[in-house]
Parts: C-alpha cells; structure tokens; sequence
C-alpha cells in the first residue's frame, strides 16, 4: 500500500470510529461536517428517515472572502439559521475524520453562537 492510500485508509478508518457512535434522530439530528482544502460543507441529517434538514456549502456564490477558518465559521453561523427555521435547537456534532481543532472548532463555535446545542 503506497502512502497517500494508507492515509486515506486510516482517513476512511478514524471516519468509521467516529460515526459508529454518533446517530441523528428527527428531534436531534446529526451536524454533519466535511472540510476539503478548498470548501466547507455542513449538513443536518436525520439519520432515521434518511433525510438532509439543512445544508450550507461554500461552493455557493455568497461565500465571504477571507481564510478558510472565517469561511467555516459563516458556514456555522448559517447551518444554525437554517436550524432555527426548522425548529431546532439541540444536534449532534459529527466532526469527520477531523480533530476538534482549526476549522473543525471554527465552525462548531460558530454553530454554538447561533443558538445550537451540542
């Protein structure tokens, strides 16, 4: 196995863990969080209807210039609005096969700020 394969491995592995104890449900639903090296995406997944209640993206065209952290933290200010509109108030936080740490962190805050409890 060549390195970049591994580390996706272990990527794939660490998401597995992560995702093995965390379950949205319609009342609490799951704060899905993907970074790539470009673009944040934050969904609100209700795990046991298989069904999206929110999604923010900064692929999108109203995305505010700025370092990728201010993005993740606009794009966590916005999945708390959409929370808002769909009455939520409590989620669950599922980090990825990233560390609570940067963006990851950023975005949760942001989240926080906007009135969602995890």
């Amino acid at each position: 196995m060549n390195r970049i394969a591994h580390t996706l491995h272990n990527q794939i592995l660490r998401k597995r863990r992560v995702r093995s104890n965390i379950t949205g449900t319609t009342s609490r639903p799951r704060l899905s969080v993907y970074i790539s090296n470009r673009h944040v995406i934050a969904q609100l997944v209700d795990d046991t209807t298989h069904c999206s209640i929110g999604y923010i993206s900064t692929v999108s065209k109203k995305t505010p210039a700025g370092t990728m952290t201010e993005r993740a933290a606009w794009a966590g200010t916005e999945i708390a609005k959409q929370a808002k509109k769909a009455q939520l108030k409590s989620v669950v936080f599922d980090r990825g096969s990233h560390l609570y740490h940067g963006r990851v962190k950023a975005l949760a805050d942001a989240a926080r700020a906007g009135g969602l409890e995890f």
